[in-house]
C-alpha cells in the first residue's frame, strides 16, 4: 500500500513552507511578529481542547512523567537538534532558527489525532479524508512558521512522512488495540506537548518537547490497565 495521504501531506508542507519563505521579506516584522502570536495561541487552544478530552487523568500524568524521565535521560532534544545543525551546515543555511523551526514544526505536524486516525482510516478503509485535510492544515501552519522559522520547517516533511506512513503499514495489524478510549487518551498526552509548543512560541516558557515524546509511547503502552 502506497501512503498517499502523507505523501500528500509532506508535499503540502513542502508548498506552504516555500511560500512562507518567498512572504517572509513582505511582510514588516510587527506583521511577522503578530501572525506568529495569533499561531501560537491558536496552537495553544487547539492542544488544550485536545487535552481536556481525557476521562483518565492518572494515565495522563503517568505518561508524561515516566515520558519525561525517559527522554531527559536519552536526552532527545539534543539528539535532534544535532541532526538539525547537520542539515544546517548541509544547507550552507545561516538562520539561527533553522533547527528551532524543524523541531517545532514536526512536533505540531506530528502530535494531532489527525496524524494518528488518518493513517488507520487510509489503510483500514481506504479514506484518504482526514489526511488530505490534515494536508491543508499543515500547509496553511507550515506557511506562518516559515515566515518566521526559516527553511527548517521544510524539512519537517521527513518525519510527518515518515512517522503517518509508518501507522498506516502498521494499521492492518494493530487497529484493534487501538479502541476509541485508548485514543482519546493517547490525544490527551499529544494535546499537552502541542500547549507545551504554544507556550514556547509564545515566549512565555522554553520546555523541552521532544524530550516529554516518549510520553505517547507510554501512554499507549500503559492504556490497557487505565479502562
Amino acid at each position: 500500500m502506497i501512503p498517499l495521504g502523507s505523501l500528500v501531506n509532506g508535499a503540502a508542507i513542502i508548498g506552504g513552507g516555500l511560500l512562507g519563505l518567498t512572504l517572509h521579506g513582505r511582510f514588516p516584522d510587527r506583521v511577522r511578529s503578530t501572525m506568529f502570536h495569533a499561531l501560537g495561541l491558536s496552537i495553544l487552544l487547539i492542544g488544550l481542547k485536545m487535552a481536556l478530552a481525557m476521562t483518565a487523568p492518572v494515565l495522563v500524568v503517568a505518561s508524561m512523567l515516566v515520558g519525561a524521565v525517559i527522554g531527559e535521560a536519552g536526552d532527545i532534544e539534543r539528539q535532534m537538534t544535532r541532526i538539525g545543525d547537520h542539515l544546517k551546515n548541509l544547507l550552507h543555511s545561516k538562520n539561527a532558527l533553522f533547527t528551532d523551526g524543524l523541531v517545532t514544526a514536526a512536533v505540531i505536524f506530528c502530535s494531532g489525532t489527525m496524524a494518528i486516525l488518518g493513517p488507520f482510516d487510509e489503510a483500514l478503509r481506504g479514506d484518504h479524508t482526514l489526511l488530505f485535510t490534515k494536508a491543508i492544515l499543515d500547509g496553511s501552519v507550515a506557511l506562518i512558521l516559515a515566515t518566521t522559522y526559516g527553511a527548517g520547517v521544510l524539512l519537517a516533511f521527513v518525519p510527518v512522512v515518515l512517522y503517518q506512513g509508518s501507522l498506516t503499514f502498521l494499521a492492518a495489524g494493530t487497529h484493534a488495540y487501538f479502541t476509541p478510549e485508548r485514543l482519546i487518551q493517547l490525544t490527551a498526552v499529544g494535546g499537552l506537548l502541542i500547549v507545551a509548543i504554544g507556550l514556547n512560541m509564545l515566549g512565555l516558557l522554553k520546555i523541552r518537547v521532544l524530550n516529554m515524546l516518549p510520553a505517547i509511547v507510554v501512554a499507549v503502552v500503559l492504556a490497557p490497565f487505565f479502562q
